[in-house]
């Protein structure tokens, strides 16, 4: 049998297969009134197509804890109840067709306040509808506005955002929460030297710059049921110092690998490892595949189980990355983006058997 199609039980949850799909943002909810954060008919069909496509676990795109954690104006949010009601109808048809419902909660940070991105417009100033974006330090990332720095009552604002979100995903019938440690945004930069230049006990020693994920996980699973798996979504390196030629300090693999272990020591069960978005000039050497190593190491030294994601686009390759033990699963994006049934195409080329929905069985 195909390794990429055998089930995955994390805690009592078991996943149908190994090919998921990633959270990607769609920026196509209402940006101000009541509805704002709330998914609507695109959102519903973008992710119900991919359930019938045969994706076994489906992660909503980064879902904001707070309003002014949003990417975009136009982003999701589950800050509210008239959101976790919205989502409900997505989960039990995802549930439906055999596919399991998880959401990514997210906060941007000092990458937050966008306009929808095929607008041309950027950040959005106030009388657009912006407002500050908060970070670890006030630093900017690029030439975006300087963000203002969180005090300690803010960190805290933040993590009981992120264990709000979690209560509400779960009354909303998620059965995977992801942590959006990645990319740049809030968690992330507080893990990294390069945005956060903090004195106090959230900067300074890696264990400083931790403190706040940390925060987040502990207050996260003690709302989220001990029967349901957490997962945690990083930039296992920043690609500056320590991982390539760039003298910048930055977040690491090695700082990934002890990260992986205090995650895991929290109640985490799967880490997903993507790389980069700290630094909008960093070098990195995409390729296919590119991250994997990544997403080996740490399944290799810490025995915590990992996702890999970017640039797997082949039925084969993903056969091999989780075949050989490299990750626990893949997380496909815009390969899903291009393709929804991809999950049903590749069980065909490796031999595998998965049904599609009966109401297309005529087209298998």
């Amino acid at each position: 049998m195909s390794a990429l199609f055998e089930p995955l039980t994390l805690r009592s949850l078991t996943i149908p297969n190994r090919v998921w799909m990633a959270p990607m943002c769609q920026y196509s909810a209402a940006p101000e009134g009541a509805d704002t954060g709330v998914p609507g008919d695109w959102h519903f069909q973008h992710l119900a197509s991919r359930a019938a496509g045969g994706a076994g676990l489906i992660l909503v795109e980064a879902t904001a804890v707070l309003p002014e954690g949003r990417i975009s104006s136009h982003d999701l949010g589950l800050w509210n109840e008239r959101q976790q009601k919205a989502f409900t109808r997505i989960t039990a048809f995802l549930e439906q067709q055999g596919t399991v419902p998880g959401i990514q909660l997210a906060h941007a940070g000092r990458k937050a306040g966008d306009a929808q991105p095929w607008s041309g417009r950027g950040v959005l100033s106030p009388e657009e509808g912006g407002w500050q974006a908060v970070a670890p330090s006030a630093l900017a990332f690029g030439d975006r506005p300087v963000p203002h720095e969180l005090d300690t009552d803010g960190i805290q604002r933040v993590v009981r955002g992120f264990a709000d979100a979690a209560r509400r995903a779960h009354d909303a019938g998620f059965k995977v929460i992801e942590l959006h440690g990645a990319h740049g945004y809030l968690i992330n930069a507080f893990l990294s030297p390069y945005a956060n230049r903090r004195t106090d006990s959230y900067g300074g020693t890696i264990q400083n710059r931790m403190r706040l994920a940390l925060e987040v996980v502990e207050a996260v699973r003690t709302v989220w049921p001990d029967e349901l798996p957490l997962f945690f979504r990083t930039s296992a390196t920043d690609w500056l110092s320590g991982d390539t030629d760039d003298e910048r300090e930055g977040w690491t693999g090695e700082d990934t690998v002890l990260l992986a272990k205090e995650l895991q020591a929290r109640g985490v069960d799967l880490l997903d490892v993507s790389t980069g978005g700290i630094a909008p000039d960093a070098r990195i050497p995409v390729a296919p595949g590119f991250q994997v190593p990544f997403a080996e190491a740490v399944r290799v030294r810490t025995g915590l189980p990992t996702a890999a994601v970017g640039l797997i686009t082949e039925p084969e390759q993903a056969e091999e990355i989780v075949a050989s033990g490299r990750a626990d699963a893949v997380l496909l994006a815009r390969e899903l983006l291009r393709n929804p049934t991809w999950p049903l195409q590749a069980a065909r080329r490796l031999g595998a058997e998965v049904l599609p929905p009966v109401q297309y069985s005529r087209a298998h």
